[in-house]
């Protein structure tokens, strides 16, 4: 395990700003708006040849609202697993009664502290740091996270304090899972069962979860990053920047997953809004297990579950490859069906076909429903390449590409997933030109022109 430092302070001190510039990402999310983050982030970072886990966190503030509650216990709890502590406050105002609140707290945590003072821009901020001897602790370490002044001073004095990490080589990092859905379909609350702890924030205020957040599992020995994503919202209903930040790191989540379980809600059933998510993850090629969360409250008359089913499945057709669960996160019903699942739908997009045994199975699925011909022309195909997977991607060589109709692209698709094994796989192909040479096509729609 790496060394573990935590940044805490108030709403609104940089630390999400120092977080990105430290592990050299955007992952967290930096806004004016006081109180942006609520979960814990973490990142890695490396200084020197020593490398350690960052944890980005909430802001202490007022915690009289239940939500602003759980944001401090995050906090807590990552102040709790540290090593080290950087204690942020803000260099261009006053000590603050919620700074005061924060010490106190790291006081009595016993954990080793480095008070950090941001937004030090230059002299005029400079003759304030007297006043922060006020906390009991040295050295001071003035910084600016937005411009990287007084950063690498910082990072050294952090390694000297560091345990040396065990060296242990390093983890296999596991499957990579975009956990996907409208707010409040349960997301956070799936994570953090599988977890068994309440790594995430969970409230019925919808849009919660900021960030998105990584949370490696181990499931039945094998190794997983659950990536929680906020939940994604009609563009009407997109009004701040903030918001726009939000949609698109869990758009980026999306993008760096290799697998993606897309939860709806049984109540409300399939919306527009998720078809707009499944949207994006059939044009991202993404494999894709549907979570159909709250199955509890649907009833346990059977035919009420079938007719529920139907229904989803009827709107399930651009991505029809994608398997269905019905699952309860609150009961657990299910829940143990997930990972199995993902990992065959990971398997299935990693798949490679061996060249002759793929133009042997298509040159069987194209006499068995010739290709109709085009303008009086027969429409030949002559072989088929695999030039990539994940998702398994194929290029079929023809002497017209554009003639083939959708209906008998979905047809050679469907053919393909049948006969390769991959009935949960995304499939991609195209239709490339090439002149015929004799003895080489395949297959043909006729035999003559």
């Amino acid at each position: 395990m790496k060394p573990l430092v935590a940044l805490i302070g108030r709403t609104n001190v940089g630390k999400s700003t120092l977080f990105n510039r430290l592990t050299r990402q955007s992952r967290a999310l930096v806004d004016d708006q006081p109180g942006v983050t609520r979960d814990r982030l973490y990142g890695d970072v490396t200084w020197e040849d020593h490398a350690f886990l960052l944890i980005d966190t909430g802001g202490f503030g007022d915690t009289e609202d239940a939500l602003s509650s759980r944001v401090r216990q995050q906090a807590e709890l990552a102040a709790g697993e540290a090593d080290l502590v950087l204690f942020m406050v803000d260099g261009r105002q006053e000590i603050q009664p919620d700074d005061l609140e924060v010490a106190q707290f790291l006081r009595r945590s016993g954990k080793p502290v480095l008070l950090v003072i941001n937004k030090i821009d230059g002299p005029k901020q400079e003759t304030r740091l007297p006043e922060f001897y006020r906390f009991g602790l040295t050295p001071l370490f003035p910084i600016s996270a937005q411009h990287g002044l007084g950063v690498g001073s910082l990072l050294d004095a952090v390694v000297r304090y560091l345990p040396a990490a065990p060296d242990a080589g390093e983890p296999p990092e596991g499957i990579r899972v975009a956990v996907l859905g409208r707010p409040n379909v349960g997301k956070s609350s799936f994570i953090n069962r599988v977890l068994g702890e309440e790594r995430l924030i969970v409230s019925d205020t919808p849009g919660t979860t900021r960030d998105a957040i990584d949370a490696p599992l181990i499931w039945d020995n094998r190794p997983y990053v659950l990536i929680d994503t906020a939940g994604i919202r009609r563009r009407s209903r997109i009004h701040q920047n903030l918001e726009r930040g939000m949609i698109w790191q869990a758009l980026r989540a999306l993008q760096r997953a290799e697998v993606v379980l897309l939860l709806l809600d049984a109540q409300e059933g399939l919306t527009e809004q998720d078809l707009r998510i499944l949207n994006f993850i059939a044009v991202a090629g993404k494999g894709c297990l549907i979570g159909v969360n709250k199955w509890d409250v649907v009833g346990k008359d059977c035919q009420t579950q079938k007719a529920a089913l139907d229904r989803l499945n009827m709107g399930l057709q651009l991505i029809s490859y994608a398997p269905v669960l019905p699952l309860s996160v609150l009961t657990g019903y299910q829940v143990s069906k997930v990972f199995p699942l993902l990992d065959e739908i990971y398997r299935q997009c990693q798949f490679r076909a061996a060249t002759g045994e793929l133009n042997r199975i298509f040159a069987q699925i194209v006499a068995a429903h010739p290709p109709p011909r085009y303008r009086h022309r027969s429409v030949k195909f002559y072989y088929l390449t695999q030039p990539d997977s994940r998702p398994p991607t194929f290029v079929a060589f023809t002497n017209i590409p554009g003639a083939a109709p959708d209906s008998y692209r979905r047809y050679l698709i469907n053919q393909l997933r049948e006969r390769l094994g991959l009935p949960y796989a995304p499939i991609r192909l195209h239709f490339k030109g090439k002149k015929h040479r004799r003895g080489s096509r395949i297959a043909s729609g006729q035999s003559k022109d």
